[in-house]
């Protein structure tokens, strides 16, 4: 398989779809360039390898066909900026103008293609699109990650258009690498804390991961369906009704494999959903009537850091508490600096999911943590044992 630090791309004109889906202000300004930042090293490489690099990226959600408030105009300044030359912009990411203006470049010089949604063909995977996709360049460079669990045309189909000249760029190759280190060959003991509200839009990944975990650390909302399905009294703690019994599936299933499963046994629980909120510790299981929890108590903290200590490898998805809340903040900062401390000792960290990079962010671990993961759906998907076309369609 070709990778990017072997492919010659002296003189070619080099695809590189990317995941430039930033927010804007009303003003059109960036708020945050994080998504454009991954993908520099990539752009960069193609770059000093004398080559000449067309990005292609989809860009906010346009409805029918062309808008300017998802034009990739707004972007390229910015990214020109970034890498320190003129970015030129395309009409279109298709047609014979665009071709032309492909074949035009110079190497080091970049292309930046019109927004590829302004196309439905890019979302249905249309096989048509993929192949006007790919007469603007040589070869194809996957480094959407985001995407990667999408069968789009920039995103897998292309890839039949380069049977010998397809690859990931590092973004993907990097997550890749770091899925891989947890999900396949770990340091153990390998423990996965899952936080966040429901349980039902991690019992997938959860099934998943009892394969392949040592401990799985249960906090967040999500805790008071367990605790409920084992009798507990949870108040008026968020609970999904429906799936107590999956719940106690789940703990029959861990306990057959051999995997400890770890859950708040204290709680902080407030009489409302508010920082403000009159607050009290008590038991899990022991939450009075019109009460809620909403975050770990001490002991569980205490659990919870001493299972993270000893701990070769570690996954975190989802907060443990309500940590935007100040009040409510301490158990997934507790865990955060657990896990700071656990790869400072030699150990591997994995955070990804919205909620979990939010909190690294807040509370200033990003730097102390192994990876931090940019992907949403993607991530998941990998992390539920799915098939991601984006991946596939570079490694088949």
């Amino acid at each position: 398989m070709q990778t990017i630090d072997t492919y010659n791309f002296s003189g070619k004109k080099a695809l590189i779809r990317v995941d430039f889906n930033v927010p804007l202000d009303d003003q059109f300004v960036i708020t945050d360039d994080t998504r454009i930042r991954a993908a520099l090293p990539t752009i960069r490489k193609v770059m000093a390898a004398g080559g000449s690099p067309v990005i292609m990226s989809h860009f906010g959600r346009p409805k029918a066909g062309p808008e300017d408030k998802y034009s990739m105009r707004h972007l390229v300044g910015h990214l020109s900026e970034l890498l320190g030359v003129g970015v030129k912009l395309a009409p279109d990411c298709i047609g014979e103008e665009v071709k032309a203006m492909c074949h035009a470049l110079q190497p080091g010089e970049v292309l930046l293609l019109e927004n590829l949604r302004f196309h439905k063909g890019e979302e249905k995977g249309d096989v048509e699109m993929a192949r006007q996709l790919a007469e603007n360049g040589d070869c194809w460079v996957n480094d959407a990650f985001g995407t990667a669990h999408r069968a789009h045309a920039s995103t897998a189909v292309m890839a039949q258009f380069f049977p010998n000249d397809k690859m990931f760029g590092y973004l993907i190759e990097s997550e890749l690498e770091s899925l891989d280190k947890v999900l396949r060959n770990p340091q153990r003991p390998l423990t996965a804390i899952m936080g966040g509200a429901k349980v039902s839009t991690k019992i997938t990944i959860i099934e998943n991961l009892l394969d392949k975990v040592d401990n799985l650390i249960l906090g967040g909302g999500m805790t008071f369906t367990f605790i409920k399905a084992k009798g507990g009294q949870i108040g008026n703690s968020l609970c999904e009704d429906d799936f107590l019994e999956t719940a106690l599936r789940i703990e029959e299933t861990a306990k057959a494999k051999g995997v400890n499963i770890i859950m708040a046994t204290d709680v902080v629980a407030a009489d409302a959903f508010a920082n403000d909120a009159n607050t009290q510790v008590c038991p899990a299981g022991k939450i009075p009537e019109g009460w809620m929890g909403l975050d770990a108590g001490p002991d569980s903290i205490a659990r919870f850091r001493e299972v993270i200590a000893h701990s070769g490898t570690i996954l975190w998805n989802g907060p443990v508490g309500v940590f935007e809340m100040e009040h409510f903040a301490a158990g997934s900062k507790a865990v955060g600096e657990a896990i700071v401390e656990a790869t400072r000792k030699g150990g591997f960290s994995l955070v990804g999911g919205g909620d979990s990079v939010a909190c690294v962010n807040q509370f200033g671990f990003a730097d102390g943590v192994s990876y931090i993961s940019t992907a949403g759906g993607a991530l998941l998907e990998y992390l539920e044992g799915r098939d991601l076309p984006g991946v596939s369609a570079v490694r088949g």
